[in-house]
C-alpha cells in the first residue's frame, strides 16, 4: 500500500537540495510506487540545463530538446498520458505528465507500463517540485546562476565544436562530390542534397541554442513590468518604466531571471521608504552588458546595507556591480550592471554549482572561518565525515586549500 503521508516526506528531500540534483532526488522518490528506468523533467524556465534527467544513461543521454517537445505537444496543462513515443532515439512505452504551469514529466516505466498508478497522486507531487523549481528560478540565487551560466556555457561550447568539426567534414564531402570528375551523375546529386541538408542543420545549431537559451530585452522587461504591477497595486506610488531599446541584444537566460529577480528586490526596498511618491524602472541595453537603474524622488530613506547584502551573493556570481546612494530629502538611487558574457575572472566561480547540498553547507561554515570540529559539532557529524567532505570540495573546485575554496565562495556570496 502506497502510503501518501511517506510520499510527501519524501518530498521534502527532493525540493530541498541543489536544483541540478533535483531530477535523480525525485527519481528515487517515487521509484517504489512509479517504477522506471528513466526519468525527465522538462522546463525552458532553466535556461542553462531545460532537461534536468535521471536514469540509465544510454537512454538519457540521448534525449533532444525537439522529442521533448513533440511530447510536450501531445499532453494538454494539467493532463496526464502513457503512450508510445520517440525518446533518446528510439519508440518507447512512456508516461508523459504535463503541470498546469507548462513543465513536463516523462517517466520510462519498467515492463509495459499500459496505465500510470495513481495519475492524481503523482500529478500533485510533480506540481510542488515543478512549482518548487520555478520559485527558484525565479529567485535567482547565486547557485541556481553559477549552476545556469555554466551549463549554458558548456552547452554553446560544445556546439560550438561540433559545428566546427562537421562544417568541415560536409565541406569536404561537398567539394568531392561536386567533382566532375566523378561518375554516376544520379548518385552524386543526391549524395549532394544530402551532404548540403545535413551542412545546413549543422549550421543552424547555434540558431536552436540561442532560442533555447536567451530571451529578447524588451520581452524580458514586459514580464518584469507585469510582475512590479501586481506587486504595487495598492501603493500609491507612481511608477515609471524605461524599457530597453527594441534593438537590444538577446539576453542570456540566467542574466534575464537575475535582473527581474534583483529589480523586484531593488523596487521591495524602496516602496520600504516612507512618503515614497514617485519610483522609475530602467533597463539599459549596450552589446556587453545590461544595466538596472531605479530611482527615486525626494524620499531618500533607503537602507543601502540591507540591500547590498541582499543583492551582492547575485552580482558577484555573474561577474556584476551594484552602486546604492541614498541622501535624505533628496531621492535614493540603485544601480546594477550585468555582464552579458562570462569573464575569465568569474569562470571558476560555476564550479560551486557542482557541490552536493552536504558540501555546500560545510564550505559555507569554512567561509566563516569555522574549524573542522565545530563545523562537526554544528552539523552533527564526525570530524572524519567533515574531512571526507572538505576533500570533496576541493576536489571539484580544483583547489588545494580550505582557504582557495572559501574565497571562491565567499566571491560568490555563499556565506
Amino acid at each position: 500500500m502506497f502510503d501518501v503521508e511517506d510520499a510527501l516526506t519524501s518530498l521534502r528531500t527532493v525540493i530541498d537540495g541543489p536544483l541540478h540534483e533535483i531530477a535523480p532526488r525525485f527519481s528515487r522518490a517515487l521509484a517504489d510506487r512509479w517504477p522506471h528506468t528513466a526519468l525527465v523533467i522538462f522546463t525552458r524556465e532553466c535556461t542553462g540545463r531545460p532537461r534536468k534527467i535521471a536514469g540509465a544513461p544510454g537512454v538519457v543521454d540521448k534525449i533532444t530538446i525537439e522529442e521533448l517537445d513533440r511530447i510536450k505537444a501531445d499532453v494538454e496543462l494539467g493532463g496526464w498520458s502513457s503512450t508510445t513515443a520517440t525518446l533518446g532515439g528510439g519508440e518507447r512505452r512512456v508516461w508523459a505528465m504535463r503541470d498546469r504551469i507548462g513543465t513536463l514529466l516523462v517517466l520510462v516505466p519498467r515492463g509495459s507500463g499500459r496505465q500510470v498508478p495513481q495519475p492524481e497522486l503523482l500529478a500533485g507531487l510533480f506540481g510542488i517540485v515543478a512549482t518548487s523549481i520555478r520559485q527558484q528560478v525565479a529567485q535567482a540565487s547565486p547557485d541556481y546562476l553559477a549552476e545556469s551560466r555554466a551549463a549554458s556555457s558548456e552547452r554553446a561550447r560544445t556546439i560550438a565544436e561540433l559545428v566546427a568539426t562537421h562544417e568541415t567534414a560536409l565541406v569536404t564531402i561537398l567539394s568531392a562530390l561536386r567533382s566532375s570528375g566523378l561518375d554516376d551523375h544520379r548518385a552524386r546529386i543526391a549524395a549532394t542534397e544530402a551532404a548540403a541538408s545535413a551542412l545546413v542543420a549543422t549550421r543552424s545549431a547555434p540558431q536552436s541554442d540561442a532560442a533555447l537559451s536567451e530571451e529578447p530585452a524588451q520581452s524580458a522587461f514586459g514580464e518584469l513590468r507585469k510582475e512590479i504591477r501586481e506587486t504595487l497595486r495598492h501603493h500609491e506610488a507612481e511608477v515609471e518604466f524605461v524599457a530597453p531599446a527594441k534593438d537590444s541584444r538577446p539576453l542570456p537566460g540566467e542574466i534575464a531571471y537575475a535582473a527581474r529577480a534583483m529589480t523586484r528586490t531593488v523596487v521591495l526596498a524602496f516602496t520600504a521608504q516612507p512618503e515614497l511618491t514617485r519610483l522609475r524602472i530602467a533597463w539599459f541595453c549596450s552589446e556587453d552588458s545590461l544595466r538596472v537603474d531605479v530611482r527615486d524622488d525626494h524620499s531618500g530613506a533607503l537602507d543601502v546595507t540591507m540591500l547590498r547584502r541582499q543583492l551582492d551573493g547575485r552580482a558577484r556570481t555573474l561577474g556584476g556591480s551594484i552602486d546604492l546612494e541614498a541622501t535624505p530629502g533628496w531621492g535614493s538611487r540603485a544601480v546594477i550592471d550585468l555582464p552579458l558574457e562570462t569573464t575569465p575572472e568569474h569562470a571558476g566561480e560555476t564550479r560551486l554549482a557542482g557541490l552536493n547540498r552536504r558540501e555546500l553547507d560545510v564550505l559555507t561554515l569554512v567561509a566563516r572561518g569555522k574549524r573542522n570540529k565545530t563545523i562537526a559539532a554544528e552539523l552533527g557529524v564526525t570530524e572524519s565525515t567533515i574531512k571526507f567532505h572538505m576533500g570533496g570540495v576541493l576536489k571539484k573546485l580544483e583547489v588545494t586549500t580550505r582557504g582557495e575554496a572559501a574565497a571562491l565562495a565567499i566571491a560568490a556570496g555563499i556565506t
